[in-house]
């Protein structure tokens, strides 16, 4: 398995950040997944108690994970920097 540098991982924040991109990954259970998605301040919800990762401080605990808003199926989702086949910007 090719180890993923914190370069890579800063890149594809960068690009979530400033546009919607699309990340192909492979879940736990197999199936392969592309979910377009953002970081965009303009598209994402507003922090809610409710929703504890709407909270800036919860997306950051995890640095095997990130967590991203899902613009199709509206909501917060999150992949394993380790299971990344594909990533583009849309």
């Amino acid at each position: 398995m090719e180890t993923i540098t914190q370069a890579y991982k800063d890149g594809i924040v960068a690009n979530l950040k400033e546009q919607r991109c699309e990340v192909t990954f492979t879940k736990k259970n197999g199936d392969v997944r592309v979910m377009q998605c953002t970081l965009m301040e303009s598209v994402l919800p507003k922090a809610s108690k409710d929703e504890p990762l709407t909270q800036k401080k919860v997306r950051a605990v995890n640095e095997e994970v990130c967590v991203v808003y899902d613009t199709n199926a509206p909501g917060w989702r999150s992949f394993r920097w380790d299971s990344v086949t594909d990533f583009k910007i849309l």
